[in-house]
């Protein structure tokens, strides 16, 4: 029996679920028809082509379809891919508003809209039907019981970030049950919970949850796209996460595990991908945007539309500049903030979104869309501020709403702990919240994601395990990924016994980690840094849905060592507004001569205080004096610049921090007290834990207190009675 086809509405896009029937909606310019496709579970295909046309989309409403539909799009138009057109209805299309996908691409079906041969071969059109190895969309209800979820809405100065994989975090963990480990719902489990609550942590930032594709070449190589930047919807949570289907289950677990979340204070942040798509260069395969409109959804070079633009060295760029890729962008950000409760979005290659032509714009559309959305706009909103064009690297240039990766403060981290020379005066920037970055815009230190290792590059293990990258893995010959690593192997490459380096190495991490957590700004943990997490030296492990990259929670006594300190300092940050500011410090330019005092009760009391081993001030020579790698920064504890609920200023202790990149051991004379407790040891990374803190050590002023080589060393001022 023949269905019944209304008219239906040109909005919203996708297959909108009303409990009588769906309504359906593609936009498409340069299509001459759209036929939907509706398949039952045996795979059997039904057609149904659209009469009507609004604008350029393409709608129409069936009654009696029902939550579970599988669906799919033919697109018919002209195959001229000299002029940028792609169409063949050979080919069945994921809608690109479909809310979830039902399988994965099957790469032994034709998904080339071209026949496959030489250079020149995807000018003729492939016309073998390929809809059994395309994913389906999945008509879906939006009912889920939120109850009374809220989200924890973090300040962003007191944002503690940790950047974790779904299926990496718990792939492994013999405290979550088998079922459900590597899935959203494993995430959400009581096991995995109680870990990030015990660690402290503020917010999880996923990497790419929307359903990604992965590569033929990594496929035909036996591995697989594990990171996930390689997006082909941008509404779906990806069903490989998902432990009870791939029909619509894959919605509410993320529900659930979002909720989760947020009842035990932790926000979600989405890792997105909104640069580019899985279809690749004009060789890729045609999934979905390429067969809907290729000219609307790609950047194709001028005057050779065959070609694209690719500012993200994947083969092609979302073309931002069209209104409706704009549209899309918005659509699914929306829909993930009010129907998915996410609480912000990191952005990947951000800089190929500003690219209003070719030059990065800081004023273009994207930017003014979201600074004026009444949703979008009050999420955190994090940029990863380059791309691989010319001009591409941003940082500090974003927008005012806009937080960054700090690459620059992971550089200097990293550069200053490996021993370097010369990296004393940005240091001083890194630590006080990257001011010569963020303040010019009327930004603050939260402006700035400080971290030192991501999910791209050495972890934090294998940072100071290893002098150069090992990708061999990758099948590559170790030609992929970054030379760049600002890396020291304490001694020797890779794995060793030799309790010399062990130690150094253990002594290296906690100077890393706590570099990262006593800075200003927003400090982001790699996932896993905490235990020592190893990819064996592969910097750019993306390929390896294995043990490789998977956490290993099988800790031993070095690795529950480093998770307690973690603990600790994560718990230390916390308690004290000190680390936190909102505000820079006066001392803007980390100079000398400069204004660092701030009136605290009539008087007049220096906010920062940089110093040198024998206890005096740094001098500007000694600033741009390369060689020297030890310094102290006293932080007052009277000049947070933050007013309490009841309207009084928020005061704090004040704390002393040293650092030594030395190869030697330094005397340190410590600095006047303003009280005379004496200067309170909290901690020092010679050692693991914390001292006793019913038998403190205190530093009297003016006495030295040994710095060891490669260490630091943080005292505090109690505040007085």
């Amino acid at each position: 029996m023949a269905r019944i086809v209304l008219p239906g509405k040109p909005f919203p896009q996708g297959a909108t679920l009303d409990g009588l029937g769906v309504n359906f909606a593609l936009y498409s310019e340069e299509a001459t028809a759209v036929e939907l496709c509706l398949f039952n579970e045996d795979g059997a295909e039904e057609r149904i082509a659209f009469s009507e046309r609004t604008g350029f989309v393409w709608h129409g409403y069936i009654p009696g379809i029902k939550a579970g539909q599988l669906y799919g799009y033919r697109v018919h138009g002209p195959f001229a891919p000299e002029k940028g057109q792609r169409f063949n209805p050979a080919k069945l299309l994921i809608d690109p508003y479909a809310k979830a996908l039902a399988g994965q691409v099957n790469w032994e079906a034709p998904v080339f809209g071209y026949r496959l041969g030489d250079p020149d071969a995807d000018l003729a059109m492939d016309t073998q039907d390929d809809a059994w190895g395309i994913p389906k969309g999945v008509v879906t209800a939006s009912l889920f019981d939120w109850a009374n979820d809220r989200p924890p809405l973090t300040p962003m100065n007191d944002t503690i970030i940790y950047e974790v994989h779904v299926k990496g975090f718990t792939a492994r963990n013999p405290d979550v049950p088998e079922a459900v480990r590597g899935t959203y719902a494993g995430l959400a489990s009581p096991p995995s919970i109680e870990y990030l609550r015990k660690l402290g942590i503020t917010a999880v930032e996923l990497m790419p949850v929307h359903a990604f594709l992965d590569d033929k070449h990594l496929c035909d190589r036996g591995l697989r796209n594990y990171w996930g930047y390689n997006t082909i919807n941008y509404f779906s949570p990806d069903s490989r996460y998902c432990s009870s289907g791939d029909h619509g289950e894959q919605v509410n677990e993320f529900k659930a595990m979002v909720k989760a979340l947020h009842d035990a204070d932790i926000e979600v942040i989405l890792d997105v991908v909104y640069n580019h798509t899985a279809e690749g260069n004009h060789l890729g395969p045609t999934l979905s945007f390429r067969g809907i409109d290729n000219a609307t959804y790609y950047r194709s070079v001028p005057d050779r539309p065959r070609y694209y633009v690719d500012y993200t060295g994947t083969g092609n760029t979302l073309n931002v500049r069209h209104p409706q890729v704009l549209k899309l962008i918005m659509d699914s950000l929306r829909y993930w903030v009010l129907e998915m409760h996410v609480d912000g979005f990191r952005f990947d290659l951000a800089s190929a979104l500003a690219r209003e032509l070719h030059d990065v714009d800081r004023l273009s559309s994207f930017f003014d869309v979201i600074n004026q959305d009444p949703v979008i706009s009050k999420v955190k909103l994090i940029a990863e501020p380059w791309d691989v064009g010319d001009g591409g690297y941003q940082v500090g240039n974003f927008p005012s709403l806009w937080a960054e990766w700090n690459g620059k403060y992971r550089d200097t981290v990293r550069r200053y702990w490996k021993g370097d020379n010369g990296t004393l005066a940005e240091l001083g920037y890194r630590l006080t919240g990257s001011s010569d970055l963020y303040e010019h815009d009327g930004r603050r230190p939260s402006a700035s994601i400080n971290f030192v290792t991501a999910h791209d590059g050495f972890t934090l293990n294998d940072l100071v395990s290893y002098n150069e990258k090992h990708n061999e893995a990758n099948g590559e010959g170790n030609r992929d990924g970054t030379d760049e690593n600002y890396s020291w192997n304490c001694g020797v490459e890779g794995l060793t016994d030799d309790p010399a380096i062990v130690e150094v190495r253990e002594r290296q991490k906690r100077n890393l980690l706590a570099t990262l957590l006593l800075s200003q700004g927003v400090p982001m943990i790699c996932g896993g840094d905490e235990i020592s997490r190893t990819q064996l030296g592969n910097n750019n492990a993306y390929c390896h849905d294995s043990e490789l990259t998977w956490y290993d929670w099988n800790l031993d006594d070095r690795k529950r060592a480093l998770l307690e300190f973690t603990c600790n300092v994560i718990a230390l940050r916390k308690e004290h507004p000190n680390f936190r500011r909102r505000k820079f410090f006066q001392d803007r330019s980390i100079n000398p001569a400069a204004d660092r005092l701030r009136s605290v009760g009539g008087a007049q009391v220096q906010d920062i205080t940089w110093l040198r081993p024998d206890g005096r001030e740094m001098t500007e020579e000694e600033w741009n004096a390369g060689w020297i790698r030890c310094i102290g920064l006293k932080l007052s504890g009277k000049t947070i610049g933050e007013i309490d609920v009841m309207g009084n200023p928020v005061y704090d202790a004040t704390f002393l921090l040293l650092l030594n990149s030395h190869d030697d051991d330094i005397q340190f004379l410590l600095p006047p007290c303003e009280t005379q407790k004496g200067w309170h040891l909290v901690f020092d990374t010679r050692e693991p834990y914390f001292p006793d803190e019913e038998r403190p050590t205190v530093v009297p002023p003016g006495k030295a207190y040994e710095l060891i080589a490669r260490s630091l060393a943080l005292f505090s001022e109690p505040l007085s009675d």
